[in-house]
């Protein structure tokens, strides 16, 4: 891949709110169609991984609360719970939720999808550039009022 190079001051004058979103849709527009294979949302990514990560401790409304932040679709997370039990990929039991060997292996070949479009996302990229970003980008959002806190 070839990219033009540009001077500081060219690329300080550029207005961040067209890279933030050409960035965002690029990223999550690529995430999505990883997903996508799995027949997942990001909304079932993001349910796989916070279930794998503490089995049995957490809830649906607990859970829903956690991950509505994350939510620009308006999705509704009980659907996806029901989805992925649907699936055989998780289960409940006693209110608690968990993943079943079925669940953990499409959260897996998931992962490695996602392990890959962020290689090429961030070829080229040196970590140090990368922190820098993404502090730069929580800055501003918390100068604009929102949350600059890592989730």
């Amino acid at each position: 891949m070839t990219i033009k190079e540009y001077t500081r001051e060219e690329l300080a004058a550029q207005p961040i709110g067209h890279w933030s979103g050409e960035a965002h849709r690029a990223v999550v527009g690529r995430l999505r169609a990883e997903l996508a294979v799995e027949e997942l949302t990001q909304p079932h990514w993001w349910t796989l991984n916070h279930v794998a990560g503490a089995p049995g401790t957490w809830d649906r409304a607990r859970l829903t609360e956690r991950l509505r932040p994350f939510d620009d679709l308006g999705i509704d997370f009980e659907a996806v719970y029901d989805d992925l039990f649907a699936r055989g990929w998780m289960r409940e039991e006693a209110g608690r939720l968990t993943l079943t060997a079925e669940g953990e292996a499409g959260r897996i070949r998931a992962a490695e999808r996602n392990r890959r479009a962020h290689e090429q996302m961030h070829a080229g990229i040196a970590a140090e550039e990368y922190a820098a970003a993404v502090d730069v980008l929580r800055r501003m959002v918390a100068n604009l009022g929102g949350a600059g806190d890592l989730p």
